[in-house]
């Protein structure tokens, strides 16, 4: 009984193997005809691109530079002679000319003075005119008429001095300008050379850039420049290029460049802080892209021209920019579509789907 029982689970067992043997076969062969048809690659899917069309406008070369702005001329004007301050003519922000009189001082003294050298003048010549017809009648020696002609030329001298020291009395405005600051009161005494105005002259006001000498054949005087300052930002000003000096700071490697501002007006002021755009050369009717499209890598640029549904990778050279537009110089011919959204990881050759075709614009 036993041993019959042991012989029925093995033979359970054997018919077991094989059925599982039978059932492994016939995975393994759909195994492998499942793998046969991996085998073969799919097609990978266009990649999705903007494109947009080069166009054509005008584009500037600029060097960019700030700084503040100052006056050509000012002047402080000083009392030249000494006096209380009787009345004031102007106040700060007037707008004067050269020679006006902007104060007066106390002048009695000076008038005075004056009015004693030219009696002592008169005297004189009264006695140089007796002399004289005595001296052509041989009455007078030579010496004591010609001492008494050199004392009245002294005496003259004398008096255009005095005469000079009370005009002296009128302060004036040495420049055409604006009066900047006021330094005196009326009733203050003052003194030989002591300041009592400020004027400013406002036309040209210029600025002073140094420029890296890379850039010194780049400028030259008469060159046209923008300039905008913080404190009027939605304006424009016009200026110019006045003048450069000829050498280089060896120190700083820079060269001094002076703009004057020719449209200011009465906006600008002395100090206000200016941002700088010099135009140093122009092309007209350039092949333009927008700079989105522009592929750098650190031998070439380059941008994708879409061709039958391909992208193609093309190396251009570019010039200036203007704004979002970079000029290109060599390698388009100006009818090409060229990938401006979707570049990014796109390979040479690959399948691409146009979802947009931007309108042509600078």
């Amino acid at each position: 009984m036993g041993k019959r029982s042991f012989d029925s689970r093995n033979a359970f067992w054997a018919a077991a193997f094989c059925v599982a043997l039978a059932l492994t076969g016939c995975d393994n062969g759909i195994t492998a005809q499942l793998g046969g048809d991996n085998s073969k690659d799919e097609e990978p899917p266009p990649v999705p691109v903007e494109v947009r069309q080069p166009s054509r406008g005008d584009v500037f070369a600029v060097y960019s530079g700030t700084a503040s702005l100052e006056t050509d001329q000012e002047a402080v004007v000083i009392a030249k002679v000494g006096g209380e301050v009787t009345r004031l003519f102007v106040e700060e922000g007037a707008t004067v000319s050269a020679g006006d009189v902007l104060a007066r001082l106390d002048g009695d003294r000076l008038k005075l003075e004056m009015q004693r050298s030219l009696a002592n003048v008169r005297k004189l010549e009264q006695e140089y005119e007796r002399n004289l017809e005595l001296h052509e009648k041989g009455l007078v020696s030579a010496g004591a008429f010609e001492g008494i002609k050199y004392e009245l030329d002294s005496l003259r001298a004398a008096y255009s001095l005095a005469k000079l020291e009370l005009s002296y009395t009128e302060i004036v405005a040495p420049i055409n300008g604006v009066v900047s600051e006021r330094m005196i009161k009326v009733g203050n005494t003052i003194s030989i050379n002591d300041p009592a105005f400020r004027i400013t002259d406002m036309d040209p006001l210029l600025a002073y850039l140094f420029v890296p000498e890379k850039e010194f054949r780049k400028l030259r005087p008469g060159q046209p420049a923008q300039m905008t300052v913080d404190a009027i930002s939605d304006r424009e000003f016009n200026a110019e290029i006045l003048r450069i000096s000829p050498t280089v700071d060896p120190a700083t490697g820079t060269f001094k460049v002076t703009l004057a501002i020719v449209d200011g007006g009465d906006l600008l002021k002395p100090g206000m802080f200016g941002r700088f755009r010099i135009v140093f050369d122009s092309r007209t009717d350039t092949l333009l892209v927008p700079r989105l499209a522009i592929i750098e890598d650190e031998s070439e640029k380059s941008v994708f021209v879409v061709e039958s549904g391909k992208a193609r990778r093309q190396k251009v050279v570019t010039g200036y920019s203007r704004g979002d537009a970079v000029e290109v110089l060599q390698g388009l011919e100006g009818g090409e579509s060229i990938v401006m959204i979707g570049q990014t990881g796109l390979k040479d050759g690959a399948s691409v789907k146009v979802v947009t075709l931007e309108p042509s614009g600078g």
